[in-house]
């Protein structure tokens, strides 16, 4: 099985149609703390039981101090070499599509455009009452913050035990079906259904630092760090 970089470089570089998968390594490579960093505690909750309908509906400040302590680190990152790899892939290919688990706007912020956000947006507010979104990276200090309506409103994000983005799924199974080559970064494909498009794909690059489940499977495991490795691949 070829595992090197450049041959690799050379399916990328013959590819008309590239889909790339991303995941939380991408994002921890520009100092962002992953989701279970710190043992996945904060003050003594877990990270799992903030995360959920229920425990908004129970205590929505609360919920709300976590996020906005997670949007004021996450404001504090760049991209990193491997999120401006992405944003050149995306400029050479004639057709890209980038499937992102990450909610921290870093491939926005780089540059990246055709983004389908499995997992939403830490970006985004969102009325519980009307549905109306936007977009707020200034610091909220009234917590929770509300609507226009009158109504509360919440991360943007997806939680355990709710359903993505309608669509999302979809639009990202089609893009990694019509792909020459699917890139998987920094993830371990533990999260489904994110992790149900990788068999999808027909060749199928991974970049993780460890040997991952699939690893044994994909047409290349390329181990290192997305940063170090994606800039590689664009020859």
């Amino acid at each position: 099985m070829p595992s090197n970089v450049s041959a690799a470089a050379e399916q990328v570089r013959a590819a008309k149609s590239i889909a790339v998968l991303t995941g939380a390594g991408v994002s921890a490579e520009s100092g962002i703390p992953t989701f279970r960093s710190n043992g996945g505690y904060w003050r003594t909750h877990r990270f799992e039981d903030l995360a959920t309908p229920q425990a908004f509906a129970r205590d929505p400040k609360f919920v709300w101090e976590w996020y906005e302590e997670r949007r004021r680190a996450i404001a504090a990152a760049r991209p990193n070499s491997g999120h401006i790899a992405l944003v050149e892939l995306e400029r050479r290919a004639p057709h890209f599509t980038l499937i992102t688990q990450n909610v921290d706007g870093l491939h926005d912020l780089a540059g990246s455009k055709n983004i389908i956000k499995l997992h939403g947006d830490i970006w985004t507010l969102h009325c519980v009452k009307c549905g109306r979104e936007k977009l707020a990276r200034e610091v909220l200090s009234d917590l929770p913050p509300f609507c226009e309506c009158g109504g509360m409103m919440r991360p943007g994000v997806v939680w355990f035990g709710e359903m993505l983005p309608a669509g999302a799924m979809e639009r990202a199974a089609e893009a990694v079906r019509n792909a020459d080559v699917l890139i998987v970064a920094g993830t371990s494909a533990q999260v489904y259904p994110a992790a149900g498009l990788i068999p999808m794909g027909r060749t199928v690059i991974e970049i993780n630092p460890d040997r991952t489940s699939f690893s044994d499977d994909v047409t290349f495991s390329l181990q290192g760090t997305s940063a170090e490795i994606l800039p590689q691949l664009l020859g």
